[in-house]
């Protein structure tokens, strides 16, 4: 498990502590202010860690909801627009605007490790929004799982987050025609 500095004093361990669990292993440093118990980590338990401000989405959102089989090669963290620049070669940052950052926002238990991860609703609306940017093969089957899963979109929740967004009314549109 990886901890933050901040758990682990709230632990009751202050610095001489921890860094004697760190001399003896029994703590691994992983970089300032996070910490594991195992020498090999979770990569995306470390991400979790790193980034708590952030919410996977687009292709890393498709994969832990179960809407496609293809791992991503990088995982893709949505930020608000005023974020900082996450400098790791292993993840894709996008920038939200502010006003519509939270919409969806959800928690998901992937593998023992929550995640903030957007909903099935609000990742349905970025797949129209990007329809253009992914490749037709890729989305193709990711309406196509959503057609399956059809009767679980809760539609009024779809209503209430499209009015967020200028274009909204196309994107139900859209949604309607490729979806229900």
């Amino acid at each position: 498990m990886i901890y933050t500095y901040n758990e682990l004093k709230n632990n009751g361990l202050d610095n001489y502590k921890i860094n004697k669990k760190v001399v003896n292993k029994e703590l691994y440093k992983i970089e300032s202010g996070l910490y594991s118990d195992t020498e090999k980590y979770n990569h995306l338990e470390y991400i979790v860690k790193r980034y708590p401000n952030s919410i996977f989405t687009s292709e890393s959102a498709f994969f832990y909801l179960g809407l496609t089989d293809y791992i991503p090669s990088k995982y893709f963290l949505a930020t608000k627009y005023n974020a900082k620049k996450i400098a790791n070669d292993k993840i894709e940052q996008i920038f939200m605007a502010n006003h519509f950052f939270e919409t969806g926002k959800s928690e998901l238990n992937y593998n023992n490790i929550k995640i903030n991860i957007y909903n099935k609703e609000r990742m349905l609306i970025e797949l129209i929004r990007n329809k253009n940017t992914i490749s037709f093969d890729y989305y193709k089957e990711i309406i196509g799982n959503y057609r399956e899963i059809a009767d679980e979109i809760d539609m009024s929740l779809l209503a209430d987050y499209l009015e967020c967004f200028a274009n909204g009314k196309n994107i139900f549109e859209i949604i309607h025609r490729e979806v229900f």
